[in-house]
This record gives structure tokens, C-alpha cells and sequence, in this order.
């Protein structure tokens, strides 16, 4: 457990990790722990590699690990926290940078044990009608209250 909770800035609530690995020690199962990326770039960056230790080190301790690639996000240009949106991209470069970032995910998890899902798989399949129930749980006003719509708005 200390492993888990080692560089570790902020748990919340506090006691919330302990209590779900007892819960899963009790049940005799595993965590499951799930991390997305966006491929918008061929690369991983330096920022990723502290998750990445985090998820290792779930991993290494019998946890299952997921891994959301966001091929349907990246094809639109979804925002990323800075005062512009990301470039959508093709399906060809998406399905190329996912590529890159598996074998990179490979260098610190072990990708043979974990489970890898495309985001599209499931997304692509919406029909507008379904788009537009979603957006309509949405509101203008929780759109703004995220710096990175109210800057660019």
C-alpha cells in the first residue's frame, strides 16, 4: 500500500484507496485502474511518465490496467486546456500516433496484461439522435465554468 500512495500529492477522499483495495481484498479481486490518451501527437511527453510509474506500480501488485487511446477525440480536436483546440487529425495519422504511444506504453507497463480500448469503437457508433440527447445534458453554464472554454470564449 505505501508504494501506492508514494509521490502522491493528494488522495480524496484520504481514506479512499485503502478502502478500495480492502474491498477488493475482501472480494478476492483485483483494482481496475484506467488511464485515457488523446494520440494528437506521435510521442509521449515527459508528463505522462509519472502516471505511467503510478500504473506500473498497480500493475506490478496484480491490478488491472486499461488503457482508453482516444482515437474518436483526437479525429474531432477536442480542447486541451490551453486557449486553442487541438488539431483534428485523420484516422490514418490517429490509428499512426496510437501505434507509437503502445510501443512507448510498453517500455513501463507491461501492455500484454493490460487491456487497450479505442475510445471510437464505441463513440463512432452514436447516431446524431444519440449526440444530441448527450449534449442536452450539457449546460452553456457548465461549459463556461472550464477556464479553457471561458478564455477562448
Amino acid at each position: 500500500m505505501n508504494v501506492l500512495k508514494e509521490n502522491v500529492e493528494i488522495i480524496l477522499p484520504e481514506t479512499g484507496l485503502e478502502q478500495k483495495l480492502e474491498e477488493a481484498k475482501k472480494e478476492n479481486r483485483s483494482l481496475i485502474i484506467k488511464l485515457g490518451f488523446d494520440p494528437t501527437a506521435p510521442d509521449l511527453h515527459l508528463g505522462h511518465a509519472v502516471v505511467l510509474k503510478k500504473l506500473k506500480q498497480f500493475q506490478d501488485l496484480g491490478h488491472q490496467v486499461i488503457i482508453i487511446v482516444g482515437s474518436f477525440t483526437a479525429q474531432i480536436g477536442d480542447p486541451t486546456g490551453k486557449n486553442k483546440s487541438r488539431k483534428p487529425l485523420s484516422p490514418e495519422e490517429v490509428l499512426q500516433n496510437a501505434d507509437t504511444y503502445i510501443k512507448q506504453l510498453s517500455k513501463v507497463i507491461d501492455v500484454e496484461k493490460a487491456e487497450i480500448h479505442f475510445n471510437s469503437d464505441w463513440l463512432n457508433a452514436l447516431s446524431f439522435q444519440q449526440i444530441i440527447q448527450l449534449l442536452s445534458k450539457v449546460t452553456v453554464a457548465q461549459l463556461m465554468h472550464r477556464n479553457d472554454f471561458n478564455k477562448r470564449f
